[in-house]
């Protein structure tokens, strides 16, 4: 089966999985102070609210019910399994950044989670020094200078930029997952994005129960994450944001 055949076949599930990572995801950064510089503001409302309606009518009250009956350990290795098969898009991102040191030890937690650590279900590399981290291409071209371009939602895609759309790409070809047959593919996919979501199930909580617009803090929060991101941590004290909402949620 050809790789253009196998994409097209898994597409779908391969979106809803985009929209719970980065949009689900922006619930656990921290927002930023000031204007909301959102361009596309009526357009972005519109689409958040056809992947929300989405979001509440399927994946929230399947991934609610995965969270109640499938124990913790369980969805632990689940977890990391996905995530050491997306890993090699870290170690790609880290030499792409000049991060030489970042690449080596990535490296080196691949191998061994994939080795040690059954395939990726378990996580011996974190106990062995070798920390995971959080490297895509979206990432890379901040790094390089490129600028984050207009703020998007996407339908199905979720919160987004210009600059973090090659990224979607990007992280298709570099994550081992998407390379599985897709009778194989589809269900992994399902089980990935239930995965994911359930995992967010108390940050979203936390949102909706706010007080905040939910779509402005949406934008906020991931355009924070992915500053966050960009600066590993150590955002310039030109960009300032309100911590309190970060020490909440993070």
């Amino acid at each position: 089966m050809t790789g253009k055949t196998r994409f097209s076949l898994m597409m779908p599930l391969f979106l809803l999985l985009y929209v719970v990572g980065n949009g689900c995801g922006a619930a656990e950064a921290r927002a930023p102070e000031g204007g909301s510089g959102d361009s596309l503001e009526g357009m972005n409302r519109i689409f958040y609210g056809l992947n929300d309606v989405v979001d509440k009518a399927f994946i929230e009250p399947i991934a609610e019910a995965y969270e109640g009956y499938v124990p913790a350990g369980i969805r632990t290795s689940i977890s990391n399994f996905f995530d050491n098969l997306a890993y090699l898009g870290v170690v790609i991102n880290d030499v792409l950044q000049g991060k030489i040191e970042h690449a080596l030890k990535d490296t080196g937690r691949f191998v061994v989670n994939s080795t040690i650590g059954v395939g990726g279900l378990f996580d011996p590399a974190t106990s062995m020094g070798l920390e995971r981290h959080e490297e895509d291409f979206g990432q890379t071209l901040g790094v390089w200078g490129v600028g984050e371009g207009a703020y998007l939602v996407l339908p199905a895609l979720g919160p987004s930029s210009l600059r973090d759309i090659p990224g979607v790409a990007m992280g298709f070809f570099t994550n081992l997952l998407y390379y599985a047959e897709p009778g194989v593919l589809a269900p992994l996919l399902a089980l990935q994005v239930v995965d994911r979501r359930a995992g967010l199930l108390d940050a979203t909580r936390k949102r909706d129960e706010s007080m905040l617009d939910p779509y402005d803090f949406t934008r906020d929060v991931y355009r924070q994450r992915r500053t966050h991101l960009i600066y590993d941590g150590n955002t310039p004290l030109e960009i300032t944001y309100s911590s309190e909402m970060y020490e909440e949620t993070h």
